[in-house]
């Protein structure tokens, strides 16, 4: 049984990814989030969740267009999920400059691979998701029932580099940029990425006003959400916010830590750790309890 799912980490791939201006971004990724990461493999990440009982979404980057750096491929996803399936989740990611290519790629991801969603990221792939040039992709995501989980917010990404390393935050503003296409394809669910800062206020707009829209709860610690998140998330939006972490920049340990001291109704607990991702999903898991490390 699973007591837990994480709907979003990040694992290490290939040593490019970790090699020239890639090495840049995520050193600054580090530096933002105030961590000592070491790279590690997609194997013992998934042994570390597999202690936790926890089942955890692996998600693709594809960034190529909008940093120039290489991608955490989908096959290379894939083969991690296949491998664990006990543990992952993967999700793919295109990149939303390549046309036709990225069209085609959606299917392959989904009937080829098997992947369970899509991930965005408008900063670092320097796109408006709300630009009629990208909608053939959502369109082809529509043709299957997986979610797209797309980046708000600000990013560690880029942080403290001269200009940001030239990464632009604009398109990863709630409203209109990431409503209007949910408004569009209101038949495929959004998951907003983060607690949206600072544009938390508009996520939770989004997220009552339309049935389709869900938030995740990475990228920062419970002890830093802000009072209106805590507020929804504890009544109107208790079916429709999700544990994640952003691992390896925040570990499973310290997010549920501090969770445990955030004023989240015991009620809400459980929905946010597992029930809700569990309905999203379609996996029909039981929640186990709390494994003791």
């Amino acid at each position: 049984m699973t007591y837990a799912i994480d709907v979003h980490i990040h694992a290490d791939a290939d040593p490019r990814t970790r090699r020239g201006r890639a090495r840049e971004y995520h050193e600054a990724a580090i530096k933002y989030f105030g961590v000592d990461h070491r790279d590690e493999s997609v194997d013992v990440t998934a042994d570390m969740y597999r202690r936790l009982g926890m089942m955890a979404v692996l998600l693709a980057v594809n960034s190529e267009s909008g940093l120039g750096t290489p991608a955490v491929s989908n096959e290379f996803v894939s083969e991690a999920m296949k491998k664990h399936p006990d543990v992952y989740i993967g999700f793919a990611s295109v990149d939303p400059w390549r046309g036709k290519a990225a069209v085609d790629e959606v299917k392959l991801a989904v009937e080829e691979l098997g992947l369970k969603g899509f991930k965005f990221h408008p900063a670092t792939q320097a796109f408006y998701p709300n630009d009629a040039r990208f909608y053939p992709i959502y369109e082809a995501i529509a043709r299957y029932d997986v979610p797209i989980l797309i980046h708000t917010g600000t990013t560690g990404i880029g942080a403290g580099m001269p200009g940001g390393g030239g990464v632009k935050l604009g398109g990863c503003r709630p409203i209109p940029y990431i409503d209007d296409v949910a408004a569009d394809f209101p038949g495929t669910n959004f998951i907003l990425a983060h607690p949206s800062w600072p544009w938390q206020d508009e996520a939770l707009a989004m997220a009552v006003h339309k049935p389709n829209v869900f938030i995740d709860l990475s990228g920062w610690s419970p002890k830093y959400f802000s009072e209106s998140l805590i507020r929804y998330s504890n009544s109107l939006l208790q079916d429709k916010v999700m544990f994640g972490t952003d691992y390896p920049l925040i570990t499973p340990q310290r997010w549920l830590k501090d969770f445990e001291k955030a004023p989240f109704k015991e009620e809400v607990r459980p929905k946010i750790l597992f029930d809700n991702a569990n309905r999203r999903q379609g996996l029909n898991l039981k929640r186990g309890p709390k494994p003791t490390e």
